[in-house]
C-alpha cells in the first residue's frame, strides 16, 4: 500500500512537505487530455522524488453521463489523457458518475473536536441549493450511458495499462437536487464490475461514502477486493441524508480492521487520506478548497502510516 495526497495549492513547498511526511504518490487533477498538459506536473512531481500515479477529478464527462450531444467528443478527450497517462506512468485515473454536481456538502465549518471545522451533509438543507442546473436522466438510462462509456474507453485502458477507478455519488443518495444518481449502493459497484471483466474496470473504495451507505466496510472491502484500484481513507459520522465528516481516528469505522481488510485482499495501489477537518490558523479560500487543507492531511497520512505498519507487523507475524 502507498500513501498518495493531492497538493492544494499546488507549489514546491507542499510537495516538500508531502516527501517530507513519506508520502510516495501525487494525485493531480484533471489538466487537460494531452500530454503537454500532464506532462509539467509529472516532471515537478518527479523532482521530489515522488510519482503522480492517479488523475483525479473535474473530468469532462457530463455529456457523456447525460447521453446529449457533445459526448463523442469528450469519449475521445478521456481517451486522449488514457494515452497521455500510459505516457507517462500515470496508472489510475479515477472518474464518478456524479453528473455536475461533484461531492455536495451543505456546510464546511461545523466545530467538530476542538473547534476544527468539519464539512457536514444535510439533506434538508440541499432545498436552499435548488435543483442542479442539468438534464435530468432517468436511472437506467444513466446506466446504459456508463454502457455506452465503458465500451468505447476500456479497451483503450486496457491496451495502455490504464485503470479505471469509479468513485461512488457522495453522498449515496437519489435522487439529489432533482438529479438521478446510480453509484450508491455496493449491488451497483457489483453491476458495475459484471458490465466488464476488463482488469481496467475498477473501484475507488472511498470509505467514507461506503460509510455513510451504513455498509460494514472492511467486510466490503473483501466483498469488492478483486476492483479495488485506489482508495479514499475518510470517515464520517451519520446517515446518507445527514451526516459529518470526522477526523480519521474518531469516526465510528474501525480503521485497524479496514486497513487488515486491503492487506489480505493483496492491495498494493494508492490510497490518500480524503477531507480532512480545517485546523486552528487554516484559511479557506479557492486553492484550500473545503477539506483538502494542509494540516488536517499532514495528521491523517501519519495515522495512515501508523496504520500500515501495525497491519504489516501482524501479517509478519502470521
Amino acid at each position: 500500500m502507498r500513501i498518495a495526497l493531492v497538493i492544494t495549492p499546488f507549489d514546491d513547498h507542499n510537495l516538500q512537505l508531502a516527501r517530507q511526511i513519506g508520502v510516495t504518490d501525487i494525485v493531480v487533477r484533471y489538466p487537460g487530455p494531452h500530454r503537454t498538459h500532464l506532462e509539467p506536473l509529472v516532471e515537478r512531481v518527479d523532482r521530489q522524488q515522488m510519482r503522480v500515479s492517479v488523475v483525479e477529478g473535474y473530468l469532462p464527462l457530463d455529456r457523456v453521463q447525460s447521453g446529449s450531444g457533445g459526448r463523442a467528443q469528450q469519449i475521445d478527450q478521456i481517451s486522449s489523457l488514457i494515452e497521455s497517462m500510459a505516457a507517462l506512468g500515470v496508472g489510475a485515473l479515477c472518474y464518478n458518475w456524479m453528473g455536475p454536481s461533484d461531492a455536495t456538502r451543505t456546510s464546511d465549518a461545523t466545530p467538530g473536536r476542538g473547534g476544527a471545522l468539519c464539512t457536514e451533509f444535510d439533506l434538508a438543507a440541499t432545498a436552499q441549493l435548488g435543483p442542479l442546473d442539468a438534464p435530468v436522466v432517468a436511472e437506467e438510462h444513466l446506466w446504459q450511458n456508463l454502457a455506452y462509456f465503458l465500451e468505447r474507453v476500456l479497451p483503450v485502458a486496457e491496451c495502455a495499462g490504464v485503470v479505471l477507478a469509479m468513485h461512488p455519488d457522495d453522498p449515496p443518495l437519489s435522487p439529489l437536487r432533482g438529479s438521478h444518481r446510480i453509484m450508491t449502493n455496493v449491488a451497483a459497484f457489483e453491476r458495475l464490475a459484471a458490465m466488464d471483466d476488463s482488469p481496467a474496470n475498477g473501484i475507488c473504495f472511498c470509505q467514507g461514502t461506503f460509510a455513510a451507505m451504513g455498509v460494514d466496510v472492511p467486510t466490503t472491502i473483501r466483498r469488492l477486493g478483486r476492483s479495488i484500484a485506489f482508495v479514499h481513507v475518510r470517515d464520517v459520522r451519520g446517515t446518507p441524508q445527514h451526516f459529518v465528516e470526522t477526523f480519521h481516528d474518531e469516526g465510528p469505522t474501525d480503521m485497524y480492521a479496514a486497513m487488515c481488510a486491503y492487506r489480505d485482499i493483496g492491495f498494493a495501489g494508492a490510497m490518500r487520506p480524503d477531507h480532512v477537518p480545517r485546523l486552528i490558523g487554516e484559511e479557506a479560500g479557492p486553492e484550500r478548497e473545503a477539506g483538502y487543507t494542509m494540516q488536517g492531511r499532514l495528521f491523517a497520512v501519519g495515522y495512515l502510516r501508523g496504520l500500515i505498519e501495525a497491519t504489516a507487523k501482524r501479517s509478519n507475524a502470521d
